[in-house]
Formats: structure tokens, sequence, C-alpha cells
């Protein structure tokens, strides 16, 4: 079955152009006798995928599909076509974030630390994965930052981006781990459930405390509380 998922995310991505070239894709691509799977409605198979563009301009049955005359011709036949694959909970590119110092860690960013280089992201690439939520490693209650990413051709983090409407040092969320995950039986880290949730909503506090101190005099702003804030408000 892994074989199998590995196999069908690979055509996928090639099949849409991201492991080729993007000047590859100005010119029209047609792709038949695949088992295309829309997701949002049933199988077509055989069916034909036309792509241009970096995107998909048609898919079909078999004769019901308008192919401009001057598309080059892929034959899938016995290959199945999907979407690409969304991993909410990634730590690929040698990404790291909070430290043994302290359980809570909230001002630790992932894009300072995630190599856009490392053989993880073409890994994760070769298994149909399209787009990526990086995380920083578990066991902290709080271990920082994350970010959205595409796997797209590239070799920065604002290359690589998810967010079109936002900076990429805004393009993510805030990772915990809740649970027994964070305890210990001695330093900074909880010892019990219920002490992981007294620390948490003491930061909480903390945070709704500086930004009503924030609205009333601006100047006074740490990175820490302000990353708090910014994930609670989004």
């Amino acid at each position: 079955m892994r074989l199998s998922l590995v196999r069908t995310a690979v055509l996928v991505l090639a099949c849409l152009g991201l492991m080729a070239p993007v000047h590859a894709q100005d010119s029209p691509h047609v792709f038949r006798n695949a088992t295309l799977y829309p997701i949002s409605a049933d199988s077509i198979d055989p069916g034909v995928m036309v792509v241009q563009n970096g995107t998909i301009q048609a898919v079909g049955e078999a004769g019901t599909v308008d192919v401009p005359a001057s598309a080059e011709e892929h034959d899938l036949a016995g290959k199945t076509v999907m979407p690409g694959l969304v991993d909410t909970h990634s730590h690929i590119g040698q990404v790291s974030g909070g430290d043994g110092s302290a359980a809570l860690h909230p001002d630790a960013r992932t894009i300072d630390a995630i190599n856009v280089r490392h053989p993880s992201m073409n890994r994760a690439r070769a298994g149909g994965i399209t787009t990526v939520q990086v995380l920083s490693g578990s066991g902290h209650l709080l271990s920082g930052q994350t970010t959205y990413l595409k796997l797209r051709e590239g070799g920065t983090i604002d290359e690589l981006s998810a967010c079109d409407d936002r900076g990429v040092k805004d393009c993510g969320g805030m990772k915990m781990a809740n649970g027994t995950n964070p305890q210990r039986e001695d330093g900074p880290f909880p010892g019990t459930r219920a002490r992981a949730a007294a620390m948490a909503r003491s930061l909480f506090v903390q945070a709704q405390e500086y930004r009503r101190t924030k609205e009333k005099t601006p100047s006074q702003r740490t990175r820490r509380r302000t990353a708090i804030c910014a994930w609670r408000a989004s």
C-alpha cells in the first residue's frame, strides 16, 4: 500500500511539472489513459488531464476534453493521478525549536532553522507531499512557531512560503504538546497534566496583560509575548 501511494503521488508531481524547470510548464501537456482521482468528484478511468502554465486546465473522460493541438502527449496507461498530499505535522529541513532551558518557547521560530536544501525536502516531494506545516521538535509544552511551506522549486524560505497574503514570518502557527509528552521528573518542565495546564494558562494571561499594556503604550513590546498575542488573535 505504501509503495502504491508513493508511486501515485510521484506521478502527481511529475504530471504537474513540479519536478521540471518552470519554463517547461509554458506549453500545454496532455496526460491520457490514467485513472484520475479529482477527490471532489468520482474517479475517472480512463481520464484525460490538460496542464499548462503550472495549473490544471481541464480534467475529464476521454473524448470529452478539448486538447490544444500543440499539447505534448503523455501516455499514463496503468497509472493513477491524484492531488498532492498535505502534511500538517512535518519535521523536514533539519528544523529545530525550543531547547531544554524552558518548557515554553513562544518566541522560537522554525523559519530561523529550516534548511530548505536538506535531502529531507526532496524525500517529501518524492513521496507526493506538496504542502507542509514544519514544526519544531516534540517534548515541549510549547516548542515554538511553525512554518507553512509549498514544496515548489526554490532555495529560500521566502520562495517556498505557502502564504500569498502575508510575509513568511507570519505564515505559520504555534506548536504545543499537551498531556504526558512534555512531562519531566525535574527541571523547568511540568511533572503533571495539571501543572502543564497551569503553566500554559499563566503564559496566556501574561500575553493578555501585555496586549492591554501595548495598546496603552505601543513602545512596550517584547518578541516573546507578541508571538503569543498574534497566535491567539489568528
